[in-house]
């Protein structure tokens, strides 16, 4: 089988190319065949107003491609510019694993990679932000 395949929980809500789609009782998977769909997982999403630190910024530009509400050809020099920046701060073997994966994805069109390999870096930010708090 090729494709995405999502794992969604019971009543779990996805965004797959502008339309919400809600599991029912069970968990199921779902198999994405569609080449470039856009699919963002809503529990995922982040709010405006959370979009609130350097990662998150960069998060949510790839999630507003995903949910059709910036164009994808604007979006990528956006997504790309931070994600540069990104690792200008982030030199750490895993963060620049992750951010050479959302880099690619970009590239390729396929932002719910990136969106995914760029929410890996959200605990280290997390973290980071706590210690410059403190």
């Amino acid at each position: 089988m090729t494709g995405l395949v999502l794992k969604l929980g019971p009543h779990e809500r996805v965004l797959i190319n502008g339309a919400v789609i809600e599991n029912g009782d069970r968990r199921s998977r779902l198999a994405v065949m569609t080449p470039n769909a856009n699919i963002l997982r809503l529990r995922d999403a982040l709010h405006p107003e959370e979009a609130n630190t350097p990662v998150r910024r960069v998060c949510y530009i790839a999630q507003l491609v995903l949910s059709g509400d910036a164009d994808p050809g604007e979006a990528k020099f956006q997504l790309l510019r931070g994600i540069e920046q990104l690792s200008q701060v982030l030199k750490d073997p895993d963060s620049r694993e992750l951010l050479a994966a959302a880099s690619r994805a970009v590239v390729e069109n396929q932002h719910y990679h990136a969106l995914r390999a760029l929410r890996g870096l959200l605990p280290r930010e997390d973290r980071l932000m706590a210690v410059g708090r403190s």
